[in-house]
């Protein structure tokens, strides 16, 4: 269990259901490709599984929802292949929760970053808390929120996801989040925000599920290229993430993390 947690999990409870699918990382719940590959294992788990109406994907602890891509593989990616094969993992997350007939209901309890922004843009449905606070670094890296980008421009329109991905060196607070539709709800504390989930939940819980497949297929419709649109769009990064500038970043940012 000690080396689980080391690693990091994903895990999955259903109750009434409802699944909650939850994931973990112990660098601020950043996301390697042992968790994005068990994420997409669990979410369709959960969308082929009659006892599950309802999916709720929420990340371990209160504090940072997710940091995006782990800097720990990133580094260690040697050629287009292998960085092609890591983004794509970002890329199978997005759509497994897009081709999942379940709404998934997305609970951010803190900051996200990169990939991270991209996980709460593709849910369904996303409750926040303050200070849930979002950056998209990428290109300050060295290569672009490409596979995530579809996702949040869907969510808060090209203007909006253009400046994210321009100003990437910037927080962009919870509440600009909100206005702009990245977040569906916004409250102040983590009681507000479960109690207004839950109410939500209960009623989605008691839906035709057919209904519920029915117009998320409507609510989706227009991304059925996103199978081919993400594979190219992770290998642009794949690419991108050899270059010495994003090494040397990558370098830089893990040194400032040791000292």
């Amino acid at each position: 269990m000690i080396h689980q947690i080391q690693q990091g999990y994903v895990k999955n409870e259903t109750h009434n259901g409802v699944t909650t699918i939850e994931f973990f990382h112990p660098q601020s719940n950043s996301l390697p490709a042992k968790i994005l590959g068990e994420l997409v294992q669990e979410i369709h788990f959960a969308g082929q599984n009659d006892d599950c109406k309802l999916i709720i994907l929420r990340s371990a602890g209160d504090r940072a929802f997710c940091a995006g891509a782990s800097f720990d593989e990133l580094a260690g990616i040697t050629n287009e292949t292998e960085g092609t094969k890591f983004f794509l993992g970002f890329a199978n997350v997005i759509n497994a929760i897009r081709k999942c007939p379940k709404f998934i209901i997305g609970r951010i309890q803190g900051k996200c970053v990169g990939g991270g922004v991209g996980i709460a843009a593709a849910c369904d449905y996303s409750y926040a808390l303050e200070g849930a606070d979002v950056k998209l670094s990428e290109l300050a890296l060295g290569i672009g929120p490409f596979v995530v980008g579809p996702a949040i421009e869907r969510k808060i329109g090209a203007a909006f996801f253009s400046q994210l991905a321009i100003d990437a060196a910037s927080w962009y607070s919870a509440d600009w989040a909100h206005r702009k539709g990245l977040f569906l709800e916004l409250h102040h504390t983590s009681e507000s925000l479960d109690e207004s989930m839950q109410c939500l939940v209960s009623s989605l819980s008691h839906t035709s599920p057919h209904a519920i497949a029915a117009l998320k297929k409507v609510l989706w419709q227009g991304t059925e290229h996103w199978d081919k649109l993400l594979y190219e769009r992770a290998a642009i990064s794949g690419k991108l993430v050899l270059s010495d500038f994003t090494k040397n970043y990558i370098k830089t940012f893990k040194e400032k993390q040791k000292g």
